[in-house]
């Protein structure tokens, strides 16, 4: 980006810390020396946007910001911007501040999944406890904080329009790393100091420029002195040591591939890592439930994650009340036995869990809800739909926070229908659904879905829901904010007499529909609809969208977005 003039320095200054409102009269002329202060880069502009927009807007702690830039500006432009940055970097809470210095730890030019972020936060303890509010909630609270800053930047949005990926600019992050280091908060490896003095650091980012043979010739040396470390983030357990011996480690995130599969005692000395609080690993293609047996000794376990593989959970897993997130490609859950404890507390219930991914050919029995009363994500896959009959679906409405649901079942077999329609009761708590493989009736949808109340996310994938007409009623998808149909093969017509039928829809999405004629043109006529995406779908029900699109723009609508990625396309 190019340096910018005088206006184009104040317009940006005052889009940043105004929004769409004008500057106050009495701060203009102190505003507009401000952004001259900044000599024309963009980001020392936003970045002093994000200061001002969270402090005091009077004259006289204007007056001091300007001050302090005027000793700044002679500088170089990136010692500048870094001084700059600085400053605002001083004036967050003690509380966010190794929340900001943590983003250290990301790659460069790399973004950030925001839900793995807070999780990391929380297990590092760096928030202040407030009364009323969760760990995440908390967290979520100081991302915001960063993000109207300007020190974190939104990347991507998920589909219900909260921030998925966020990113960090290659100077921020350098400010992170510098303080970081001079504050021994983090200490960031790099290749051309590949042995540095670890002993004092508590935290360790091990970069993926950084591979296994880097370290060849001094035997992991780098790590073979930070036995006092408390967090080791690295792209790949390769680097990691043969024997781990990190005993005061709280946070390992290690979740690269490794090349020798099912290394169990790799798994075996995580496992006496018993201070954790947070383990993300990968690549074990099936671990049976004796090599996690000794799981429950982890009991200060927050965060458990396995990318990769299919495991048996051992059935002490439902011994860790501390457990708040769990998540595996595959996880064999048993049911929770029934404990007798010598104080009289029997049957640990796990209050504090909150996500469990992704449990095959879950049983929701009355135990099991019991013991889980506060989950609010929930992944189940069923492959063997002869065990449809003992999964006690049924009491899936009884988990009553229960936000997001992503119900899988093997498209290889057909489930049983009539077993879903008197089961599948799905909890009103709802706000996020996937379907694949249930293969319903489209007539079910009115049944089963649209009356859910705050459902504002629903992705029917792969033989969700079966039969070639799909008629909606009136009253129905009240809050639903994002549609996606994809592989719904049989559909052929679908139709809506109104445009109150989704009267919230923003973003519709719809993927390998080959026999669909066209999106009915009352979709077009609701006012919050922003995108139509279309991917590998009919030519007629391209030119459909395109028929809306041309509509719309016609009645001066120029905010709705049209994409096509079809055969279609290149005719």
């Amino acid at each position: 980006m190019n340096f910018l003039d005088e206006d184009k320095s104040w317009n940006l200054l005052c889009k940043n810390v105004f929004g769409e409102e004008s500057c106050p009269l009495e701060l203009e002329e102190i505003g507009k020396k401000i952004a001259n202060n900044c000599k024309g880069l963009p980001l020392s502009i936003v970045v002093i946007g994000g200061v001002l927009a969270n402090s005091q807007r009077t004259r006289e702690h204007w007056e001091y910001i300007a001050e302090n830039l005027i000793s700044i500006v002679t500088l170089d432009d990136n010692e500048r911007c870094l001084k700059i940055l600085h400053m605002s970097y001083n004036q967050l809470s003690v509380h966010v501040k190794p929340c900001f210095l943590y983003m250290g730890s990301i790659s460069e030019d790399s973004k950030i999944r925001v839900s793995l972020l807070v999780k990391l936060w929380v297990a590092e303890g760096f928030l202040k406890p407030i009364s009323g509010k969760s760990s995440e909630m908390i967290a979520e609270e100081y991302l915001k904080d960063l993000i109207d800053r300007n020190l974190i930047l939104v990347h991507k949005l998920g589909s219900a329009g909260n921030i998925k990926f966020c990113i960090v600019h290659d100077l921020l992050r350098d400010l992170c790393i510098r303080e970081a280091q001079k504050e021994r908060f983090l200490n960031v490896i790099k290749l051309d100091n590949i042995s540095p003095d670890t002993s004092t650091h508590r935290r360790i980012c091990i970069p993926p420029t950084i591979k296994s043979r880097d370290f060849t010739s001094t035997p992991v040396r780098a790590l073979q002195s930070a036995s006092l470390a408390r967090s080791l983030i690295c792209d790949s357990s390769e680097v990691l040591p043969p024997s781990l011996n990190f005993r005061l480690l709280r946070v390992l995130e290690a979740v690269g591939r490794r090349s020798n599969y099912g290394d169990f005692d790799f798994l075996k000395a995580i496992l006496q890592l018993v201070n954790s609080r947070y383990l993300s690993i990968g690549d074990f293609l099936e671990v049976p439930s004796h090599y996690l047996s000794s799981v429950h000794l982890l009991w200060n376990l927050q965060t458990l994650i396995i990318k990769r593989g299919s495991c048996t959970a051992p059935s002490e897993i439902w011994k860790m009340p501390q457990l708040r997130h769990v998540k595996f490609f595959q996880l064999d859950l048993p049911d929770p036995p029934r404990y007798h404890s010598d104080d009289g507390q029997d049957n640990p219930i796990m209050r504090n869990l909150q996500t469990l991914l992704k449990i095959k050919n879950f049983k929701c029995g009355e135990e099991v809800v019991k013991r889980i009363p506060n989950i609010k994500k929930l992944g189940i896959l069923y492959v063997n739909h002869k065990k449809l009959s003992r999964s006690c679906l049924n009491n899936l409405c009884r988990l009553r926070k229960l936000e997001s649901l992503a119900c899988l079942f093997s498209i290889l077999k057909r489930p049983n229908r009539s077993y879903l329609l008197q089961n599948l009761i799905f909890p009103r708590s709802l706000k996020k659904l996937s379907l694949q493989g249930s293969r319903l009736q489209w007539e079910d949808m009115t049944t089963m879905i649209g009356s859910l109340p705050l459902l504002q996310v629903l992705k029917l994938k792969f033989w969700s829901v079966i039969g070639p007409k799909w008629e909606t009623v009136e009253g129905q998808f009240c809050s639903l904010k994002f549609l996606l149909i994809q592989r719904c093969d049989d559909l052929e017509y679908w139709t809506t007499d109104s445009n109150t039928h989704f009267p919230r829809l923003e973003h519709l999405v719809l993927r390998y529909l080959d026999k669909l004629k066209e999106i009915p043109p009352e979709i077009g006529e609701i006012p919050t609809l922003q995108s139509i995406d279309l991917d590998f779908c009919s030519e007629s029900l391209v030119n459909s969208a395109r028929k809306i699109l041309d509509e719309q723009e016609d009645l001066g609508n120029v905010g709705l977005q049209v994409r096509v990625d079809s055969p279609s396309t290149t005719k």
